[in-house]
């Protein structure tokens, strides 16, 4: 172990980016110990130059560092704003991907950095100009959004997102890509997105609401992934919206009620969940109750089919 501290050091010292990133890429001991060495600022600052190879090292390393030295990053002054600079400046798409990806680990892994992140507007902004970009690549696409859900899982960060342009940017990158990861990982954003007031309005402008009955029409080849997310967005939708917004989430529910049983009967236990409590919250809207009556004599009672999901 001290061999490996030594080494650290040396490398620090010697401001080897290369060799940085080698070794914290193979030999995840030795991050700690480069974090410890004081990598971390001088990655940091390091994102700030002209090389494109330089940033995407950079970027790489910290990445790798972030598994293991989270603290170490966050505490480190500036950081953030150096990872906003890479994203929106770097030439390099490596770099772009490692600075979104490194995000994302922070934020999966620790909650009190959600709102700190999601201050960020420029970050958000940056995020979401990548995913509406049509020619990012899908690689750098992913990072972005799995960025965006990190930061979405905090609620006070929806309606930033949303203020910023999520909604659009999300349901147009559904729309246009066939990308089955790409399209999952965008509906996984979307529903946590809805899960916001701000979202009603936003949602109703950009077309989101048939957006998400058109995943969980019967003609269409979702996978299951996608057709949860879309239960889980239109659950959120009415749990937040307002009385309009529920009353188009009951009749686009009515349209779409066999794909969101398939979800209530063999989605997996979060899918099911939430796709019970939608179906009982378009079931009991007694404004559609001749629409789904044939439903209702198929599973006795909406309980039954609670209690033949769960």
């Amino acid at each position: 172990m001290e061999d490996k501290r030594r080494t650290a050091r040396n490398l620090v010292a010697k401001l080897t980016l290369a060799e940085l990133r080698l070794i914290s890429r193979q030999d995840p001991e030795s991050r700690p110990l480069i974090a410890d060495a004081g990598a971390v600022p001088y990655l940091s600052e390091t994102l700030f130059s002209y090389s494109p190879a330089i940033q995407e090292n950079a970027a790489a390393t910290l990445l790798n560092l972030s598994i293991t030295s989270r603290d170490s990053l966050m505490s480190t002054r500036g950081l953030l704003d150096a990872l906003s600079h890479a994203l929106s400046n770097s030439a390099s798409q490596g770099a772009v991907q490692s600075c979104a990806a490194t995000l994302h680990s922070i934020l999966i892994a620790d909650e009190s950095s959600r709102p700190i992140i999601g201050s960020k507007r420029d970050i958000l902004y940056t995020l979401l100009s990548i995913i509406g970009d049509k020619h990012a690549l899908a690689r750098s696409i992913k990072d972005a959004l799995e960025a965006l859900f990190g930061i979405a899982l905090y609620q006070l960060n929806r309606a930033s997102l949303v203020g910023l342009g999520a909604v659009p940017a999300l349901v147009s990158l559904i729309v246009r890509d066939a990308r089955k990861g790409i399209v999952e990982d965008a509906t996984a954003v979307l529903a946590q997105i809805a899960g916001c007031e701000e979202s009603e309005e936003a949602m109703r402008k950009a077309g989101g609401l048939k957006v998400l009955g058109d995943l969980l029409d019967k003609k269409t080849t979702a996978s299951t992934r996608i057709r949860e997310n879309a239960v889980a967005a239109l659950l959120n939708l009415a749990r937040c919206g307002g009385e309009q917004g529920r009353k188009e989430v009951r009749e686009m529910g009515v349209k779409v009620m066999d794909v969101i049983t398939e979800v209530g009967e063999n989605g997996s236990p979060k899918g099911k969940a939430k796709a019970i409590e939608l179906l009982k919250y378009v079931v009991d809207g007694n404004e559609y109750e001749n629409q789904v009556r044939e439903l209702r004599f198929k599973f006795n009672s909406i309980n039954d089919f609670m209690d033949h999901s769960i």
